[in-house]
């Protein structure tokens, strides 16, 4: 009889090892389902053997590139540790070795700046990158080398600044936006957290209580070495509140995405008038400083070779860009790179009967949402006030956008541009319509309804809003340990039948 017993033994032991491996099969499954993310696009800066007869240093470059040597410190925080080509790292702010290439702050500026990829090993910068010269100001740029969330300094704002041309807006107030939507019903699966949501328009003013602790010091590409937490015109801060306004606060509608943040890139002074250098510079400093949505205001004109090229990079870059549809024939942008992932996702505005806010060119607007009459803030003491005009839609759209971006980091932008428009309310006779596409966006649905083709390993997968495949896991352990115990059980039957035979 005791024989039989190392026979029970190895029998649940092979049962177990069977279950063992099955559960380190998933556990390499969902390791190999996330690529690894591409190598970011920053700029950067190679070491010459000297300049203007010196050699060069931190304190130089920083003085050179970014307008104050006391930012060199900046420089060395990107750098310190950071393998050179030579075998080498930076330890020293004094010795720079020829060939080093050196990360830049965003806002770097100047002869010698480059935008892309740093090279491995390469001695050849990847793409320069195009922009105005930054004049030769006395005022020195201040924040952290990469945009974060700040809800200090407070800006003193533009409002009273002379020529500023604001942008028109009424006092009356009207949430049926926001009541139509109803953002509020996703927030149990997304509030955008962890999602940067880059505004490409007149800057953002940091220092609203609605926006407090939710706006980067972004930049100013007018002048090269600017902040973009401050706002002139106010269509980029009423940009802002839509996506990400605190819901504690009752003066106006909650942004759609309240845990976002916002990342400000301003492409206009206070005349208002737009140039398309600026823009592409714009889109190339919000993709480089880690924006995985970006919200392109009314003067961004997509039909610029410039714009288009940068365009291109975001799309390159896993990046959902939101643009007004355009009004005039125009050749929409398309990815280098047959494998890019980044998406453009045209938005058309609406009002609260559904009738567009302007002529939009037929088959081009993929999604609507409200452009007419929408609550929002303006800088400084301006209060709530009423807006009308596609970059207000393409706001909701890209607040939309951080929620799913949260809920789903699996998805790729392609994919979120798709569940944004799978998920719309149809209007209009057709679907997708020529005139509204695939409808009026629905922030509740896009994150809780389980599409065909995606695996649900986000919030939706389940009511807490686990993401990342834990779910599938657990699933398969359950299932090695039923295992586990069906075969001690069987074992322990056959052994109980032979002992009585």
């Amino acid at each position: 009889m005791l024989a039989k017993r190392p026979n029970i033994g190895r029998l649940i032991a092979g049962v177990v090892v069977a279950c063992c491996l099955v559960v380190a099969m998933a556990g390499t499954a969902t390791a190999q389902k996330a690529p690894p993310d591409p190598q970011a696009y920053v700029k950067y800066y190679v070491v010459t053997a000297a300049y203007q007869g010196q050699p060069e240093n931190l304190t130089e470059i920083a003085t050179r590139f970014l307008g104050s040597g006391e930012r060199s410190a900046e420089i060395y925080n990107l750098n310190a540790g950071r393998v050179q080509p030579d075998g080498a790292s930076l330890t020293d702010p004094a010795r720079l070795n020829r060939g080093w290439y050196l990360v830049l702050p965003w806002d770097a500026v100047g002869e010698g700046v480059q935008y892309g990829q740093v090279p491995s090993g390469a001695r050849t910068p990847t793409k320069a990158l195009t922009k105005t010269p930054r004049p030769t100001a006395t005022a020195e740029p201040s924040g952290s080398p990469s945009p974060t969330p700040s809800a200090s300094p407070s800006p003193t704002g533009t409002r009273n600044a002379p020529r500023c041309t604001a942008v028109a807006a009424s006092s009356s107030r009207s949430d049926w936006a926001q009541l139509r939507l109803a953002a509020d019903g996703a927030w149990d699966l997304s509030r955008g957290n962890g999602v940067m949501v880059a505004v490409v328009d007149s800057g953002v003013d940091g220092g609203l209580e609605q926006l407090s602790g939710r706006v980067a010091v972004g930049a100013d590409v007018t002048v090269g070495n600017g902040r973009g937490d401050t706002d002139c015109l106010g269509t980029g801060t009423a940009m802002a509140n839509i996506i990400a306004a605190n819901p504690g606060t009752q003066k106006i509608p909650a942004g759609l995405a309240p845990d976002a943040t916002i990342l400000p890139v301003r492409m206009v002074g206070t005349s208002g008038n737009g140039r398309a250098t600026d823009a592409a510079n714009a889109i190339e400093v919000a993709v480089s400083a880690g924006a995985s949505v970006v919200a392109l205001g009314g003067h961004v004109d997509l039909a610029a070779p410039a714009v288009a090229a940068s365009l291109a990079t975001a799309l390159n870059h896993d990046v959902v860009v939101v643009a007004g549809a355009p009004t005039t024939p125009v050749t929409l942008p398309s990815p280098a790179e047959s494998t890019a992932t980044g998406a453009l996702l045209l938005v058309g505005g609406v009002g609260a009967n559904n009738q567009l806010v302007e002529e939009y060119q037929p088959d081009l607007v993929e999604v609507v949402a409200p452009g007419a009459d929408v609550t929002s803030v303006g800088p400084g003491g301006a209060g709530a006030l009423s807006y009308t005009g596609t970059r207000f839609a393409v706001a909701f759209v890209a607040g939309q956008a951080a929620l799913v971006r949260a809920a789903y980091p699996e998805l790729t932008a392609a994919q979120v541009e798709q569940r944004i428009r799978d998920t719309a309310d149809a209007v209009g006779g057709e679907n997708p319509d020529q005139r509204y596409g695939s409808g009026m966006i629905n922030p509740a649905v896009s994150l809780a309804r389980t599409l065909d083709g995606e695996q649900q390993t986000g919030a939706g997968a389940s009511a807490g809003g686990g993401g990342g495949g834990g779910g599938g896991i657990a699933t398969l352990v359950l299932i090695g340990i039923a295992l586990v115990g069906g075969g001690a059980f069987l074992a322990l039957g056959f052994h109980r039948r032979r002992a009585y035979s």
